[in-house]
């Protein structure tokens, strides 16, 4: 039996064409001291580089 793994569900998604996304880390606290600039960049989803997104998917076999 296939079982999603939680903790990558929790923390990436798929996109309709297959491509992981995730969070920019770093944004949850200590935000005063960051540039506006950073904080901007920090709020948009990234894609997750090619070479890492196979054994994550593998551990989405249901999509999500």
């Amino acid at each position: 039996m296939q079982k999603t793994k939680k903790s990558v569900a929790k923390r990436f998604k798929l996109t309709a064409r297959g491509k992981l996304v995730r969070r920019t880390p770093g944004f949850r606290h200590l935000l005063a001291a960051k540039s506006t600039k950073q904080k901007r960049r920090a709020s948009r989803d990234k894609l997750v580089a090619e070479g890492h997104a196979g054994p994550l998917k593998r551990c989405l076999p249901f999509g999500l």
